[in-house]
């Protein structure tokens, strides 16, 4: 006998929500019905997949091993459904996207009214999260694709390109910078840095392409940071220091209200490429490609 689906569903939702009562409500099933699914996946398995304690439920070793198993085992088995269901319209029905923060509000508003026209039975989830978190999400089953900024670790998934998005140079309004058509990084390593905070990808990238170490205060820590492309570019017109900004950002207007300066960068590779990417083998790599293929056009 093998487990059913039915059986890894009640499994995984135990190990989410660590109680049979609370497992039990977002199956849509009576205790006693889930309960009896999981005695019978053990029988199955031949051996016990959870502690039942007065402070709730413990996955065993072996449960360990079954939930990451029938995890992916869920994922392909809704792929699957979602794939029959889409047959010959791509991009139709229920499609679960990630996107990161620096990305989401400068290419949706332009994007999103074009994916309306061209795909009407399309149902768009969006979920704006760190690029860490959303390759977890994606490879959890989670996101069917994600909308990220590379260099990253891409391993276990595929992509497909968007668009290479410039990042560009920003001073107070009133720096020397403000004088030159391009800028050199390093006629800036004077300057005080600020940065995203840790986390947040397009940190890594300007650094990366620009050559400079993240800038360090007491004790080793930086003394400014911020939380979001808005706060950096008010922090950058208050005099605190210098940054690097998308263009994609800046073409939207992120600085328009600012007293900011922002100038290219008289440097090689200064530019993070966007893409969409997905579970490497996954059913909805045909719609990934047709969602970045949009997204160019937009």
């Amino acid at each position: 006998m093998l487990p059913t689906l039915r059986q890894l569903q009640y499994l995984k939702l135990l190990s989410e929500h660590g109680s049979f009562s609370r497992a039990a409500e977002s199956a849509h099933v009576t205790q006693p019905t889930l309960s009896a699914g999981i005695q019978e996946l053990e029988k199955i398995l031949g051996a016990a997949v959870v502690d039942r304690a007065r402070s709730g439920v413990i996955l065993t070793a072996a449960g360990q091993e079954a939930v990451r198993r029938a995890q992916d085992i869920l994922t392909r088995t809704e792929d699957l459904v979602q794939a029959a269901r889409g047959a010959g319209l791509p991009l139709a029905g229920r499609f679960r996207l990630g996107v990161i923060p620096t990305v989401a509000p400068y290419l949706l508003p332009r994007a999103l009214p074009l994916l309306r026209d061209r795909f009407p039975k399309l149902r768009l989830f969006l979920r704006e999260d760190l690029t860490q978190r959303l390759i977890a999400s994606l490879k959890a089953g989670a996101l069917d694709a994600a909308l990220i900024a590379l260099p990253y670790d891409m391993s276990g998934l595929d992509w497909a390109h968007v668009e290479d998005d410039e990042l560009l140079a920003a001073a107070p309004a009133n720096h020397p910078m403000a004088a030159s058509v391009r800028v050199d990084p390093a006629s800036l390593a004077g300057d005080d840095l600020i940065l995203l905070e840790d986390g947040h990808c397009l940190r890594d990238h300007a650094l990366a392409a620009c050559g400079l170490e993240a800038p360090k205060g007491f004790g080793d820590e930086e003394s400014f940071a911020a939380t979001s492309l808005p706060t950096l570019v008010q922090m950058i017109g208050s005099g605190l220091g210098i940054s690097f900004l998308p263009a994609m950002a800046v073409q939207a207007g992120l600085t328009d209200n600012a007293a900011v300066t922002v100038r290219p960068l008289d440097h090689a590779h200064t530019s993070r490429e966007i893409v969409v990417a997905w579970r490497a083998g996954s059913t909805r790599a045909a719609e990934g490609r047709l969602l970045a293929e949009t997204l160019q056009a937009a």
